[in-house]
């Protein structure tokens, strides 16, 4: 017996990691249920690999759950993957934090980090696709395109929407590109909107560059039709956002088993926690915090959720 348990022990340590996907949680139910289909996907695409899928705050299930889940289920590596578009705080420094808390919860697990979906092809295709419903292929050139995101207190991720919006521009047919926030930093939707009246458009297409519907989604979709109606002289349609797609699944599982090889790869070169940035200077080297999920046993302790972001954790 005992021979036929070291050999199962043995296959567990030779198995591959389980998957953890970390999303960050949306004040919306139907936010949630689409992370949750995602992780469906992702299950479906590699059906040999065990999988779980949570949130740092505002959605069950939490991180400690799935972990516990995972662990349950004999896992002794586990390998995170952020499903984050962009590489910001939370994906630079609550997860990282919340992991090191299960690490010390679970000694006996070996936990890995993957890095954020970042700027990829094909999630560049997939909005040229939600954009092509709302917009025939033979008027493109006289739609200007308005690419909004989620906003951050970290200017890397910022530039990195600005990055996505012009590589999504070039070589397309559209007469323009702009790129706005919905929260905490400028130019906000308005201001983008305007921008392009301003420069001649007559016609814009409004993508919302998040995952997930939430209660930042539904406000960009609402300012872009306020504007809309303020405004007769510009046609202004809504194209959506990117939704739970095979081809976001497909982008998790790449980023898994980098993390798996270890081969990580992520652009620190403009971090502001390596990077003295102005108005950033006191970020570098700051020590990461985990969010503390309401739904976890540390929440009871009295933890400050608020963790200096100033964002009211409105976001979806």
């Amino acid at each position: 017996m005992r021979n036929l348990v070291e050999i199962q022990d043995k296959k567990q340590e030779t198995a591959d990691p389980a998957l953890l996907i970390v999303g960050h949680g949306s004040r919306d139910p139907r936010g949630a249920r689409e992370f949750h289909e995602l992780v469906r996907l992702v299950r479906e695409r590699n059906s040999g690999l065990s999988v779980e899928g949570g949130f740092i705050e505002l959605s069950k299930p939490p991180i400690s759950e799935c972990v516990n889940r995972l662990v349950e289920g004999k896992a002794r590596k586990i390998s995170a993957v952020p499903l984050m578009l962009l590489a910001a705080g939370h994906s630079k420094d609550d997860i990282p934090a919340t992991l090191v808390r299960e690490g010390l919860s679970h000694p006996d697990v070996d936990f890995g980090y993957g890095r954020a979906l970042g700027i990829r092809h094909e999630l560049l295709g997939l909005m040229d696709e939600r954009i092509s419903a709302v917009v025939p292929e033979d008027e493109k050139g006289e739609w200007a395109v308005l690419v909004v995101g989620r906003g951050s207190s970290d200017p890397d991720a910022n530039s990195d929407l600005f990055k996505a919006s012009r590589l999504f521009g070039e070589g397309r047919p559209y007469g323009m590109v702009e790129t706005a926030f919905i929260s905490m930093t400028p130019p906000k939707v308005r201001e983008g909107l305007e921008r392009l009246r301003k420069l001649g458009a007559k016609k814009v297409a409004v993508f919302s560059y998040f995952l997930f519907t939430g209660v930042l989604e539904e406000r960009i979709r609402e300012q872009s039709e306020e504007f809309a109606g303020e405004n007769p002289g510009v046609e202004v349609r809504y194209a959506g956002y990117f939704g739970p797609d095979w081809r976001v699944a497909d982008l998790v599982l790449e980023r898994y088993h980098e993390a798996v090889r270890g081969d990580i790869r992520m652009n620190c070169d403009v971090c502001v926690h390596r990077v003295a940035l102005p108005g950033f200077e006191e970020k570098v080297g700051a020590p990461a915090t985990p969010h503390y999920h309401p739904d976890e046993p540390g929440d009871a302790h009295g933890h400050d959720h608020s963790h200096g972001h100033d964002h009211g954790h409105h976001h979806h």
